[in-house]
């Protein structure tokens, strides 16, 4: 009887899971049933952008957490798949810090070309897994929205892809109740248009506040400040942006600062971070962790080690993205077809706490990266997913540090080459600061608009 496979979510990990099997098919291997459920109405995880806040037009929380505007926050050439490259995809080279709707183009290309949306049933949220233990397989319950049905059917393997940036962390501080401006968590940021001409408090001093920030900066914010819990972001910021420890209270129209400073607000965006959030999967086999480079209780970051029939993908804090979801879901697919054997749970557990044990000395950014790369290297080497230079990727987060330290305004100006390819990637035709245009089209023209070169040029 043929093995069956639930896949939950058809972001980047859910679709990388589907590019495996499909991979391991086009070279003449008999591949299970799969069965990918996607609670929105198309393919590409956060990538896949919404105006909607709040629920979505099923009543489902929205998935969403990408904003107008936004562009890779990191060089496209550390995320680069090894199997599909930008080259290939978009036919020229294109600039290393690409706007969202042209990394979602890019995500599409290789799925469309691998043909697997047969697979997805969209608009199809996963209400509960259970496990059957006399029959060694998982109950899922799902709710297709377009006909309204509520039904389960029976699966060998779950692995779950949902991604853990979707449900907000949202603290309550003194005085919330009362505030008279806007607070909202960086989730539900839509448009930094919203806040043009506004005093902003960004709370949080990680990648969210920092680009969060930025976008308000550039749209025209009348001034951002930031507040920090235990450390400051530190870059060298415009002259109206400050950095200031941490928020302790508000009132109807100001905020309070633990260094006995406090200042007139228009709105607060919280930049404070995701829960690992799985209602839906039963108690025993519900991964529970904050954001960290090693959740235990899973082998490799992927097996949960007390059933080895299910899997979580994606479930660290990341540097690495869609090639790390790649390791993961060729590694995976290899002990669903037999070519892995897992060795006894006491040795996964060892595995694991040493893995952890190493986490625990990481003090450095460039300690973290390389940190991941080796747990990339370490799955790829036993799998057939396609090698690459990891050292290479490491290179370019260095440098990466480095551009944004010198200026944390210009460095998506800045070019590298594809470790995939060796292709040197372009400058592109307009200073990030200056191109107000987000659009596929206007990214992958060859010249800027009128009025982002009256921008650019002080006008």
């Amino acid at each position: 009887m043929t093995q069956r496979i639930a896949i939950i979510g058809a972001g980047p990990s859910g679709l990388a899971q589907l590019r495996a099997f499909q991979s391991a098919q086009a070279k003449g291997a008999e591949i299970p049933e799969m069965v990918c459920f996607e609670k929105q109405a198309d393919w590409g995880g956060l990538w896949n952008y919404t105006w909607r806040t709040g629920l979505d037009e099923n009543g489902e929380p929205v998935h969403c957490s990408m904003y107008r505007y936004l562009w890779s926050n990191g060089p496209k050439e550390a995320l680069e798949f090894a199997d599909y490259s930008f080259d290939e995809h978009f036919g020229k080279p294109i600039a290393s810090y690409p706007p969202r709707e042209v990394l979602w183009d890019y995500i599409k290309g290789r799925v469309e070309k691998a043909d697997v949306r047969k697979y997805i049933r969209f608009n199809t949220p996963v209400r509960q897994v259970e496990y059957n233990e006399a029959d060694d397989n998982f109950t899922v319950t799902v709710h297709n929205h377009e006909t309204d049905e509520v039904y389960s059917e029976i699966f060998d393997f779950v692995v779950v892809a949902s991604g853990h940036f979707s449900t907000p962390n949202v603290p309550e501080y003194p005085g919330f109740s009362h505030f008279g401006g806007r607070i909202l968590h960086a989730h539900d940021f839509r448009d930094a248009l919203e806040f043009k001409d506004k005093d902003i408090l960004v709370v949080g001093s990680s990648y969210s506040a920092e680009d969060i920030g930025s976008q308000c900066y550039k749209y025209g914010a009348k001034s951002i400040t930031s507040c920090y819990r235990s450390a400051p972001m530190g870059f060298k910021w415009p002259d109206n942006w400050e950095e200031k420890p941490a928020m302790t209270h508000v009132d109807v129209d100001t905020v309070f600062f633990a260094d006995g400073s406090s200042k007139k607000i228009d709105a607060i965006i919280l930049c404070t971070g995701y829960l690992h959030h799985f209602p839906f999967i039963e108690e025993s086999l519900r991964l529970k962790t904050n954001n960290r480079m090693w959740p235990l209780n899973l082998y490799k970051g992927v097996v949960w080690e007390d059933n080895t029939k299910l899997f979580y993908l994606g479930m660290q804090d990341q540097w690495y993205t869609f090639n790390m979801f790649d390791a993961q879901a060729w590694y995976v697919r290899d002990i669903i077809m037999n070519r892995i054997e897992l060795p006894a749970l006491e040795d996964m557990r060892a595995h694991s706490a040493m893995w952890r044990e190493n986490e625990l000395k990481l003090e450095t950014d460039r300690e973290s990266y390389e940190y991941q790369g080796s747990y990339i290297l370490e799955l790829i080497e036993e799998t057939d997913y396609p090698t690459f230079d990891i050292a290479a990727v490491n290179e370019t987060f260095l440098q990466w540090k480095k551009h944004k330290k010198q200026d944390i305004m210009t460095f998506r100006d800045f070019s590298f080459p594809s470790v995939m390819t060796g292709t040197p990637s372009p400058a592109h035709h307009t200073p990030w600061l200056y191109a107000l245009d987000d659009s596929l089209e206007a990214y992958l023209s060859d010249t800027p608009k009128p009025e982002e070169i009256q921008k650019a040029s002080g006008e």
